[in-house]
Order: structure tokens, then sequence, then C-alpha cells
């Protein structure tokens, strides 16, 4: 019988993507699933974005392979909209485009770690971290942090006793929707100076803050040149364009030509009319982005009040940014429905409440559940509904 690789074995499909597929199954089966597991927006790609990639098409300029690292012009993009946002000086040397923010994750690990090599993060963390961590060879150490916010510290970092070869910081964080202070990210970027260790900054949510909260880019604290400083970002969450697969990395050119040596032996190039249409998006009106920006800000506001009115489960500190809740479910709670852990807990709420919510065990954090707010505010309040009457069952009033 044919066996796969060690490596493949040893990994764990996404569990956000598997709730994904199953409440997908049971819609085609006509069931009506709410679907809360999915972190993409609910909003179409804005038009102007769509119709460049239909003009650079029509005009014949997708047929041919482009730059492993992306097209001279998307760079030069994303060079002034760094400029713009940040008012940080970057070089297109800086700068590789990849088929998404995920790859560009996937090629860092790759590049920067040995087996071996230990990566701290924050619990809970995005689920692929964990994955690609693994498959490049290196030790997760998962801070299961002291802060109310969940958020990694340098009391956090001063504690572990490993050799560090890179710290993750993903501000927003996919799950909590917690934003790093100005001063949080200095200290990290600092920490990491002293100790020679590169840093990851996940920014992909940078422009989905809300009630006055900022968001703080190393970009506005620390040069990308002669630096252990990486940036990730992309189109996908800020411009509603997850499917069209866009992404980069900020860092120094050192860093970035490793990136682009194994980029050309992966993809050749992302895809050239999602190119153009990521040109458009950093070009073109940024109303759109706002539009979108102020809807899930009202429907956080709105769907973390209901969501704590739920007996035993209790979001405490809120979110202030991305577009997820990341409530915690009591032990309680949890046998009165008889089950022992929230994967269990999540199957039983699809099959019987019919919404998909993937358990907490998927980010490192066990007794939680993850639910995205990205739907419109009519079906959040139908969701919320129908966990109340589904947890209504196993509880006396």
């Amino acid at each position: 019988m044919k066996t796969f690789s060690n490596r493949v074995n040893a990994i764990t499909a996404s569990p956000t993507l598997a709730m994904n597929g199953l409440a997908k199954q049971m819609q085609e089966e006509g069931i009506d699933v709410i679907n809360l597991g999915v972190g993409e927006p609910d909003f179409q790609t804005p038009k102007n974005i769509s119709d460049a990639a239909i003009e650079a098409i029509q005009a014949q300029k997708t047929s041919f392979y482009t730059p492993a690292s992306g097209l001279p012009a998307l760079k030069q993009a994303i060079v002034e909209n760094v400029s713009q946002r940040y008012e940080a000086a970057i070089t297109t040397q800086n700068v590789s485009v990849t088929t998404g923010a995920k790859l560009s994750l996937y090629v860092l690990m790759q590049v920067l770690l040995n087996p071996g090599d230990t990566v701290v993060t924050a619990a809970p963390e995005w689920v692929s971290y964990v994955e690609q961590i693994k498959l490049a060879g290196g030790e997760l150490i998962e801070v299961h942090s002291e802060s109310s916010s969940m958020k990694l510290t340098i009391s956090d970092l001063d504690k572990i006793k490993e050799t560090v070869k890179l710290v993750i910081v993903n501000s927003p964080t996919n799950p909590t929707g917690q934003v790093y202070s100005k001063q949080e990210i200095q200290d990290i970027l600092d920490w990491s100076n002293t100790h020679g260790v590169y840093v990851i900054l996940d920014e992909i949510y940078g422009q989905l803050v809300y009630n006055g909260a900022e968001f703080t880019s190393g970009l506005q604290l620390q040069h990308l040149e002669n630096s252990a400083m990486i940036i990730v970002d992309g189109v996908s969450k800020a411009y509603s364009m997850t499917g069209w697969r866009i992404g980069w990395t900020l860092a120094s050119s050192e860093i970035i030509s490793a990136m682009n040596k194994l980029l050309g032996h992966m993809t050749s190039n992302p895809t050239v009319a999602a190119q153009y249409a990521a040109i458009e998006a950093l070009n073109g009106e940024q109303d759109t982005v706002e539009n979108m920006r102020q809807a899930f800000e009202q429907r956080l506001n709105t769907t973390f009040e209901a969501i704590n009115k739920i007996n035993g489960v209790h979001v405490d500190v809120k979110p202030q940014g991305a577009f997820y809740l990341f409530p915690q479910v009591d032990e309680k709670l949890m046998k009165l429905v008889g089950v022992s852990n929230t994967v269990e807990l999540s199957t039983e709420i699809l099959e019987e409440a019919h919404v998909a919510l993937p358990a907490g065990e998927g980010f490192g954090m066990p007794g939680y559940l993850r639910l995205s707010y990205a739907k419109d505010q009519d079906t959040l309040n139908e969701a919320v509904l129908r966990l109340t009457q589904f947890f209504k069952k196993y509880t006396k009033d």
C-alpha cells in the first residue's frame, strides 16, 4: 500500500476550512445552515477592482508569465500605499508579492527556519501558523498570556528559556480581534532586536479597526532594510478579495531575495489578472473600504452585546479589529450539553442549531468558539437566536 510522507502525515487539516466544508455540504443538502466559520468578508469585491482585472484581460496583458515576485507596477503601488498610510519609505526591493498572504507566511517559514528552531506566538493563534511552522521543522511555543486580552507581552518572552528564532505577532488578532498598541509593538521589536530574533508582524486586518482603536504598523516604528522585522499584508480582508489570492511580504532586501528564490520554484508568478485588480485596489478610490469597516463596526457592537447575553457564553474583552468574536464557553454548560470539549460542542451546534462555528482547539485555545461577524446583521441576529435556543434546551432558567 502506498504511504504519504511523514511531513504531510504530521499536519492537521485546517479546522476553519473543514467546518466551512461541512457547512457547505449541509447547505447543498437543503439544510438552512448559517456559516459563521470562515474568515472572509461577505461583501462583493468592489466593481472598480473587478473591472480592472477585466480590462487587463481584454487588453491582452494576462496571457504570459510575469516576475515571480510580482508585477513591478504592483510593487510600486504597494510602496506608494505604504508611504501614504504609514509615512514609511521602502523600495520595490523590499516587496515580494505572493499568491495570498498565506503563501507569504508559508514561504517565510521555509526561508527562516531550520529543523528544531523555536517560534513563539500568543495563543490563540491563526490555525495555519501551527502547521506551517511544523512543515518547516520548527518548534512552536504557544504562549498563554496572563493578559486578559491574550496578547504577547515582554514578560511572556522573558520567561522563555529556549533560544528563540522567530516571534509572530498578529494585530488585529485572529481570532480575538485584539489590537496591539504602539508601545506593545515597539516593546516586542526592541526585545527582538536585543535578542537577535526575527519578528513577523501579520497585519492583514490592519485597516479593519473599530470604535476609535488605533492600528500601529511596524513600518511606523522601524526601518525595513538591514532589519529582522517582516511585515505580511494583502488585499483579501480590507478589499473583500479573499478569492483573488494576492498578498505580500515587506522585509529587508536580503530576506526578499531569499523568498523570491523559493517562489520561483513554487508558483512562477501570482495570477496576473489578480495582480492588476490589486493595483486598482491600492490606487483606486478607498470609500468602499471605509464603508465595509463601518458595517463591521456596527455588527461588532450589536453582536458582542447579544452573545454576552447567552448564559454560560461570554467574551470578556471586546474586540477592536478584524471580524471575529472568540467567546468562552463555561465547562458547566458543556457538561449540561453532554460534551467534553468545544470540538464536540461545535459539532453539536452545527447538527442541532445549524450554525457553523470552529472550535477553539484549532486556535490553540480549548474551551472557546470562533464566531465571524462578517455577515449581515439579520443573519447574525438569527444565528444568536439559534445559539440561545440551543443552550436553553440544556439549562434551567
